[in-house]
């Protein structure tokens, strides 16, 4: 019935039709900025309350405006606008969503990320200048060391480039490498680097391991990383 507040099924029992509340509440949820809608009514099939989520993108006046306008042009319904209440958001997405937002941001704000590996040869003979880039916060940062070219060498100095990277990050630490070495166990190849961690008059061994199927100086770098992340973390 056209300027009615009631919402009745197109049979002639003049029944209130429960199906006329979904098709309402389907219709708001198509409109702009509306996010959720939820529609009362009494036992007679009248409109009682509208219950409105919607973003913050319209002014709240717009979205009754616009509310009423839709009911009384689809279904032939008018409603007072004050039984027409909106509460807006900036935002609304599924508690999972959000968790899952959190997590990534919080930890892109703390990760140290491995961005790339280099050996090239030095100006002096029989040895080379290894270079390690690792990111933080988005900002990627180089250190190099010109070692020997002896395995044993270039995974020390990959180990020392890496952790005075991350001496940089950490406030008044400083992380000295005590050795690293290659593992052979279980039918697989490992690095293992020990690291000492200094901070004021604190110190701790902390130790680590990469696997080093891509290399056994990139290994060094990820089980200097493994050795130091959460000592890290907790210092920055």
């Amino acid at each position: 019935m056209t300027g009615s507040s009631v919402f009745r099924s197109e049979q002639a029992d003049g029944m209130p039709d429960p199906w006329g509340v979904r098709r309402a509440e389907q219709l708001l949820t198509s409109l702009e900025g509306v996010l959720s809608a939820r529609v009362v009514t009494t036992p007679l099939g009248e409109v009682a309350e509208i219950h409105i989520l919607a973003s913050s993108a319209l002014n709240p006046k717009q979205v009754v405006r616009n509310v009423e306008s839709a009911l009384l042009a689809h279904l032939g319904v008018k409603v007072d606008h004050r039984k027409i209440s909106v509460a807006q958001t900036a935002e609304v997405r599924p508690l999972e969503a959000l968790e899952a937002g959190a997590v990534r941001e919080r930890a892109m704000k703390r990760s140290v990320l491995f961005e790339g590996f280099t050996v090239t040869t030095a100006e002096r003979p029989h040895r080379v200048v290894v270079s390690v880039t690792l990111s933080h916060r988005d900002e990627p940062a180089t250190a190099t060391e010109e070692v020997p070219d002896t395995l044993k060498a270039r995974l020390e100095g990959t180990a020392k480039a890496t952790a005075g990277l991350l001496e940089r990050w950490i406030d008044r630490s400083t992380l000295v490498v005590d050795g690293v070495t290659v593992v052979d166990a279980l039918e697989r190849r490992s690095v293992m680097a020990v690291v000492r961690g200094m901070n004021g008059r604190n110190s701790a061994v902390l130790t680590g391991l990469a696997d080093a199927g891509d290399g056994l100086e990139r290994a060094a770098v990820f089980a200097v990383l493994d050795a130091t992340n959460r000592w890290a973390e907790m210092r920055r």
